[in-house]
């Protein structure tokens, strides 16, 4: 059938188009048309939300829901700690926020739409082809991290459809799944941290600096709200066509973007391009992209954002632990077994992002070092392109959340905890150089061992992957190893490496030739930033007088080095071969351990002084020993103290300057220069003197280092103990803080409950005292727990007697039997009630109940009077009435009777001695005796029932014996407003009248 319906449209249309020349429909409806068709056949490709809370987050929740639509066609999951020893009561008191239903999770539950969904408390959740799996909280350092590990999962399957929103809460629990859901291309919101209770969990999310709202929590839901419906979440995913409108304006935004940062992204995929452009224009309600293109045009800082946006690095500590555990135990050994020991080794992390992977190798090596007892330098550099990413990986500082990642033991050995955050220790920090590189422009690093570049091919389109790959071939060492991501391939570079281990996309180097190490784009992927302090363009046009300048500066000048506050050489000025010489092994930029022999202690001396006194310091006639020579310097240590420049420079200038004592000429090399002057003779003397004493002073210096050492050690150990008691006091403090979090939402449940058990205690003490009914609660010993105002009109009570015995209170009614019925009442459980009248005369209800709780425990009796002095008085009214009606009907021969709306009897009266009306309640009369008298009568009630007007006629009985004649007279009967409901008929017999009229 569905065949069929897609054929009979086609087959019109052609038909149409046979006859008439009609306008085509343009391309874009058509593309419209298929939109909405791929919509339509997708219904459950709905968003989902994550909220994320802790301590305080119960009003959030609340503000939350209050503020949201409960047809958004979106789904709720909430994620909070919660005690695993408490049964949460959020369901019901965030039911009363929300039409949605609300539902704690189930194992294989699967997500609808406006739904919501609640963690329970024993058990991690994770989300699996839509539908919630839960599995045993897995603890690391004492930490249960379950907003992490459902944020994550999010992430990985259900990409752009996934709305993180964290709210209140403390430590750093949700960081970072956040970073996963933005770098699968979902949003996050975040809570503003002045309005949250507590602002750890929204302050950690925030230094992420890829949150894209930050608002007050009441004003989440209509962001969510407008972002839902932009075309990035809606439409479903379809091919467009070259024509379409992201083709005319993409290199419009290229443009806008390599203005603003300098990067060019013309080579980036542009399936990955189109996805994030999309997404922001989904943040900002921008519905195509010429307005968009509009909007960075005059929004300037919205380009950064985009770019950034672009950069979002989606890294871990041990991402893959499979694929490090091969590293461990195959890759890294063997990369060591053949280096001597003390040897450099070189490793490069190509689009590091933070630094979690530099760090994770790091440490890697480190195990591994320890593991096949050999010790070498290691030098690891961490590249990026993301300035700021690589400033987060210099500081080395990491949420505590990372513990989902990194074992216990790894935390305790490299890691030093401070509050919520961990940071890397000075021993593996200085493994690692960080560095901001474009890996297409830049020169690359080279002798390397091991190249790791995971997930950074995936972005680039192939004509630029081609280029990276012969690069890395040249960087390598012989039998170098290349690590890729899972998604990643070598392509047609099969002759340049092959394959370690296939699964988790590791290859060694193989000694081929390689044309060219790089082949530069003519648009480069990346063009670094110029140096933030040199701000302007850099012309290209020849200054002649600059480059004089220059020839006189490098050709009559002195040589020098420029050294910051640490001694570390920034920038060589001229030839400096003659003074400084470079070191031997690890590199080493220090000026003192790079100056020669005879400079070193003269410049160690002038920098000191030069730093102490901070003025210009300069030794004269300074001895080098070079090549076997002599060379006598002026040395100057100038700091730099001019305007606009930071302090803690050193200018270090070295002026050659030629010996006043120059050798003889013609003398042979072996003649001796006998010296007679006794003033040398003297200075001679005293050098020696100099010289024992400098060395005296040495060795009682190296006593005293060694003493220092001794001490130094000693306080290591002090140290170390120390740092374990912390680190032990730490883990204490972090599970006495999840217990703390666990305990503030408890509580703030509780509290909510008690405010609603308040409120309804107040409805129930009005409720019962506006009915006026004297209710006296009692326990099983009799003593009175509470009562009702109306109470006190019966027994004596006033508010102190609460708690004594009821058989103490005088009561204003005659019970002698009072207290032995409620000790009946208490032994059988069987109510009791009956009426009595009090002094003053007023009659009372009274009901003596059980007290049963609510798991149905008898806790005592409930005595309930219910005042019935006007009931009383209208029934002895009705009484006398009734006495009354009854003697005038019997000194008259009329017959009365009543019927309802179905015209049966509900009351009758006939004077006849033998008439039994107990037999005919509730029967009609032709269900009595059907005859024509009968029928006569029932029409007639029908009659009044119909009209409401009274009725009177004579009606013919036939009897056995003969016939009885009536005069009928029928009313209608009213209620208080004036409704029918029922009939009464007179009858009186006129047989005997009528037998005298016809005679």
């Amino acid at each position: 059938m569905a065949e069929k319906k897609k054929r009979q449209p086609v087959k019109k249309k052609t038909q149409a188009k046979a006859k008439t020349t009609k306008p085509k429909i343009s391309k874009k409806e058509v593309d419209k048309k298929k939109t909405i068709k791929a919509k339509t056949t997708n219904p459950t490709d709905f968003p989902i939300v994550g909220l994320g809370a802790s301590a305080g987050g119960l009003e959030a929740l609340e503000t939350f829901f209050s503020n949201m639509l409960s047809n958004s066609n979106m789904a709720f999951v909430i994620i909070q700690h919660l005690s695993p020893k408490h049964k949460s009561i959020m369901a019901s008191l965030l039911s009363k926020s929300t039409k949605m239903p609300v539902n704690e999770i189930k194992s294989g539950m699967k997500i609808e739409p406006n739904h919501v969904y609640l963690n329970p408390p024993d058990r991690n959740v994770v989300i699996q082809n839509r539908k919630l799996q839960l599995m045993m909280p897995i603890k690391s350092d004492g930490l249960n991290l379950p907003i992490d590990c459902f944020f994550r999962s999010m992430a990985s399957d259900l990409n752009e459809k996934a709305v993180c929103v964290i709210l209140s809460g403390t430590a750093t629990d949700g960081t970072l799944g956040l970073k996963a859901i933005k770098g699968n291309g979902g949003i996050a919101m975040v809570q503003e941290p002045d309005s949250a209770k507590y602002d750890g969990m929204p302050r950690s999310a925030i230094a992420t600096g890829i949150v894209d709202f930050i608002l007050p929590v009441e004003k989440l839901p209509v962001e969510l709200v407008k972002y839902i419906k932009a075309p990035y979440i809606s439409a479903a995913k379809i091919v467009k066509t070259k024509d379409d409108n992201f083709s005319e304006y993409i290199q419009t935004i290229y443009a806008l973007i390599r203005q603003s940062t300098g990067h060019d992204l013309s080579h980036y995929k542009q399936t990955t391009i189109r996805r994030r452009i999309e997404r922001r224009m989904a943040v900002h309600q921008v519905g195509n992209v010429k307005d968009y293109v509009k909007y960075l045009e005059s929004n300037r800082s919205e380009v950064d954002i985009l770019f950034k946006d672009m950069l979002i690095g989606v890294t871990n500590f041990f991402r893959d632990p499979e694929a490090f555990d091969i590293l461990k135990e195959q890759v890294l050994p063997s990369l060591l077994k053949n280096r001597s020991p003390d040897s450099l080794i070189r490793i490069w992390i190509v689009g590091c992002s933070t630094g979690e992977e530099a760090y994770s190798m790091a440490i890697l090596l480190l195990e591994v070092m320890d593991m096949v007892k050999q010790h070498h330098n290691v030098q690891i550099f961490a590249s990026d392109i993301d300035a700021d990413a690589i400033e987060n990986g210099r500081l080395g500082v990491y949420p505590d959340s990372i513990a989902a990642d990194v074992s216990k033991e790894r935390l305790n050995k490299y890691f030093i905890k401070e509050d919520n955050t961990y940071r890397i220790k000075k021993q593996i920090r200085e493994m690692i150089v960080f560095a901001v590189q474009n890996v297409i422009k830049d020169p690359p690093f080279s002798k390397i061992d091991l190249v790791s570049c995971r997930n950074l091919l995936i972005y680039m389109d192939s004509p630029l992957q081609k280029k990276v790959m012969p690069l890395f071939h040249y960087t390598l060492r012989q039998n170098g190893i290349m690590l890729l991501g899972t998604s990643e391939s070598i392509g047609e570079f099969s002759d340049l490496f092959s394959p370690f281990n296939n699964k988790w996309k590791i290859f060694k180097k193989t000694e081929s030739f390689v044309e060219r190490a790089i082949d530069y784009p003519l648009t480069p992927f990346y063009q670094t930033l110029t140096d933030k302090t040199s701000q302007g363009r850099q012309t290209i046009d020849f200054d002649i007088q600059n480059i004089a300048e220059n020839i006189l500066i490098s050709d009559y000048a002195p040589s020098g080095v420029l050294v910051d506050k640490n001694y570390e050489i920034i920038n060589f000025l001229g030839k400096t071969d003659d003074y400084l010489e470079n070191p031997v092994g690890k590199a080493n930029f220090n000026v003192i351990s790079m100056a020669r022999e005879g400079l070193r202690y003269k410049l160690s001396t002038a920098l000191h002084n030069a730093n102490r006194e901070k003025k210009i310091c300069i030794s004269k006639g300074v001895r080098i020993k070079h090549k076997g020579d002599i060379r006598i310097i002026d040395l100057t240590v100038r700091p730099i103290f001019e305007a606009n420049t930071p302090s803690g420079y050193f200018l270090l200038i070295f002026e050659e300057k030629t010996p006043d004592v120059k050798p003889t000429k013609g003398k042979s090399k072996n003649e001796k220069v006998e010296v007679s002057d006794p003033a040398l003779k003297t200075l001679e003397q005293e050098l020696d003197a100099t010289k024992e004493h400098l060395q005296s002073t040495i060795e009682e210096l190296e006593t005293s280092n060694e003493e220092l050492k001794s001490t130094n050690e000693e306080l290591q150990s002090v140290n170390e103990e120390l740092q374990s008691t912390n680190e032990e006091l730490e883990t204490s403090k972090e599970e006495l803080q999840s217990t703390n979090e666990e305990l503030v939402t408890v509580n703030t449940e509780l509290q909510k409950k008690v405010e609603e058990l308040s409120g309804a205690n107040n409805d129930i003490n009005n409720l019962l005292a506006s009915t006026e009914i004297g209710t006296v609660f009692l326990d099983t010993d009799l003593k009175i727990k509470r009562f009702t105002p109306a109470a006190t009109k019966i027994f004596n009570l006033i508010v102190t007697d609460a708690g004594r015995s009821i058989c103490d209170i005088t009561t204003k009614i005659p019970f002698d039997d009072l207290y032995n019925d409620i000790r009946h009442v208490l032994k059988t459980l069987d109510k009791k009630e009956f009426e009595i009248q009090e002094k003053d005369g007023e009659w009372y209800s009274a009901k003596i109940s059980p007290y049963r709780t609510l798991d149905n425990v008898i806790d005592g009796v409930v005595i309930t009077f219910n005042n019935i002095t006007t009931i009383k008085k209208a029934e002895s009214a009705l009484a006398l009435s009734e006495q009354n009606f009854k003697i005038s009907l019997k000194s008259s021969p009329l017959i009365v009777a009543t019927v309802d709306v179905d015209l049966r009897y509900i009351w009758i009266y006939n004077p006849h001695p033998d008439f039994d009306s107990k037999k005919l309640i509730g029967k009609r009369d032709d269900e009595i005796d059907k005859n024509d008298g009968t029928k006569a009568l029932v029409q007639l009630k029908r009659k009044v029932l119909k009209t409401g007007k009274s009725v009177r006629k004579t009606i013919v009985f036939p009897l056995s014996n003969g016939e009885i004649t009536y005069d009928v007279t029928a009313e209608a009967i009213r209620d208080t407003e004036g409704n029918i409901i029922g009939v009464t008929t007179a009858s009186m017999d006129i047989g005997e009248r009528e037998k005298k009229k016809s005679k």
